[in-house]
């Protein structure tokens, strides 16, 4: 059993589009667990972003908005609307600060926008916020002008895998038997022997761990949220040296979100929300302020794509 995760950034700039970077957006590709997409932020034009990539909005299964600011929001009634049109049918669920219920349902009514498929509209508040047998996710508040969240997604252990010489060598036959001892029950063979399931299936493997913080000045709940995580995804609108800038708007350097990794002890940390300030060649210069630490930094483009495969990331090439 594999432990594989893909994440595709649709938007990695701040407040405003630039040349460079669209507002936020980012994917995290479920396809191989449950077939479907779970999206963070819909800041505007998200949908034109989605063109450029294989993404298909039928197959969106939910969207978390960490907060209500409109370089996180302005793309969802396009998008929601646009799914209708793709034959989307299955129920989208978005969850959200108090606040998006209202935003939207004025939104869509006025603008007589008719959605073919369920849409459900979840106010979270601090906690875990969606469980089934597969994943839990677990929201926090950060430290923003307005209300912002941070999220935490929790791959559930992976069931252990199954030791087809070791069931071979005890006599186990192919078929339903097999199935029961892979689900971690004893079996009797037909000659009346009882096989172990502990004895033909290796440790079971815990799944990944990927926190997705909003905008944020450098907080508690942040570290309590990125705590042993395998991926952290931070903004970093700031560099080093502009720290006060930083907290008076509510968010942070580049050092701070490595700070926040190294206090977490999360193994990778993929730095987004870039300001326009930043050209591409000074994107070098900020990743020099952090090059102390000791795990590795990626800062964001629009379109990157990471896979996350049993501990290791890859940043793909575009």
């Amino acid at each position: 059993s594999w432990i594989y995760m893909q994440i595709l950034f649709l938007g990695t700039g701040a407040g405003m589009p630039s040349k460079q970077r669209n507002t936020s957006s980012m994917i995290l590709k479920l396809l191989e667990e449950r077939g479907t997409y779970w999206m963070f932020d819909c800041g505007e034009a998200t949908q034109h972003q989605i063109l450029r990539t294989t993404i298909k909005p039928r197959k969106l299964e939910k969207i978390f908005i960490t907060h209500l600011h409109g370089d996180h929001i302005y793309g969802l009634p396009g998008l929601l609307g646009s799914r209708s049109f793709l034959a989307g049918d299955e129920q989208l669920t978005i969850y959200g600060p108090k606040g998006v219920k209202d935003w939207l349902e004025v939104t869509l009514s006025t603008s007589q926008t008719r959605l073919k498929y369920p849409l459900q509209i979840v106010e979270i508040e601090e906690g875990i916020i969606f469980e089934d047998e597969q994943f839990i996710v677990e929201a926090r508040m950060l430290e923003h002008v307005i209300p912002c969240y941070g999220y935490r997604v929790t791959q559930k252990q992976l069931p252990p895998e199954l030791l087809i010489e070791k069931a071979d060598a005890l006599g186990v036959p192919r078929g339903p038997l097999l199935r029961l001892l892979k689900s971690g029950e004893d079996v009797i063979l037909p000659d009346g022997k009882t096989v172990k399931s502990s004895d033909v299936t290796g440790q079971p493997k815990n799944g990944f761990k990927v926190t997705i913080l909003g905008d944020t000045r450098h907080c508690e709940n942040s570290i309590l949220l990125a705590k042993d995580s395998d991926i952290l995804i931070h903004e970093g609108t700031f560099d080093t040296g502009t720290e006060e800038l930083a907290r008076e708007y509510g968010h942070s350097t580049i050092t701070d979100a490595a700070n926040v990794c190294e206090s977490a002890g999360a193994k990778h940390l993929i730095v987004n929300h870039i300001s326009a300030r930043f050209m591409a060649e000074d994107l070098k210069t900020l990743l020099n302020q952090v090059s102390s630490y000791n795990f590795p930094i990626y800062i964001a483009d629009d379109f990157n794509e990471f896979n996350y495969i049993n501990g290791q990331l890859e940043k793909l090439e575009n």
